[in-house]
């Protein structure tokens, strides 16, 4: 594929969002939440998991801490009880207390409508963050890039060899999709991934944006 221009990977972009609306519709987040509160935490349980089984565990996890400072003084030992099932659960309930302990006494226990702020949490990075804004409060300032997203975006080439961090691959996506569908784009391509493009078997054949992705057709084996 020769060289492309900005103007026309735009374009590309632009049209490759169009289609995964018209699939999917309004993206939707796959995490079960009533709250902002509710968000961060399922958001940071679903690292190296999938969001099923998070919402299988979220239920009781909120029954029993219901509000920031219900967490912040839980028991380590008892919020791994309750996420036992999911990996790097020692971690994750290390996590979620030293956050709401952190909701506590920088924010007064309510979770910030900002980008900066929230990255302030314990445990809380650009990813998270920018999920909780696009989600939580519908107000993106940036596109969660996840291991779909990054996978897909580069496969696509939206995405340059050098955009090789998550940090990185955000910066450079974000100059291609216009500002109003920032909040779809992280649920369309996540979507995507999991229905076409996955790691090991995309589904080429089938994917209705096929002809415009330049890796399309390419040996899947050497992948």
């Amino acid at each position: 594929m020769p060289r492309e221009t900005i103007a026309h990977k735009k374009e590309r972009a632009c049209e490759i969002e169009r289609r995964m609306g018209e699939h999917y519709g309004t993206g939707q987040c796959s995490l079960d939440f009533r709250s902002p509160y509710e968000l961060v935490c399922a958001v940071l349980l679903s690292a190296q998991t999938t969001d099923a089984s998070v919402n299988i565990v979220t239920p009781e996890l909120f029954r029993r801490y219901p509000t920031p400072a219900d967490l912040a003084s839980a028991h380590v030992e008892d919020v791994e009880k309750i996420i036992h099932r999911l990996g790097f659960y020692h971690a994750k309930a290390k996590h979620l207390i030293e956050m709401a302990q952190g909701l506590l006494t920088k924010f007064g226990g309510e979770v910030p409508n900002d980008i900066d702020k929230l990255q302030e949490l314990p445990g809380v990075g650009r990813k998270t963050a920018n999920c909780v804004m696009a989600d939580a409060f519908h107000n993106a300032q940036g596109i969660a890039v996840d291991t779909h997203v990054f996978r897909i975006v580069h496969r696509l080439r939206l995405a340059g060899p050098s955009a090789n961090t998550p940090d990185k691959t955000e910066k450079q996506i974000l100059r291609l999709f216009p500002e109003d569908t920032w909040n779809d784009v992280n649920h369309h391509l996540v979507q995507f991934g999991r229905d076409y493009c996955s790691a090991r078997a995309p589904k080429c054949s089938e994917c209705f944006i096929s002809d415009l992705c330049p890796w399309t057709g390419r040996d899947i084996a050497k992948k």
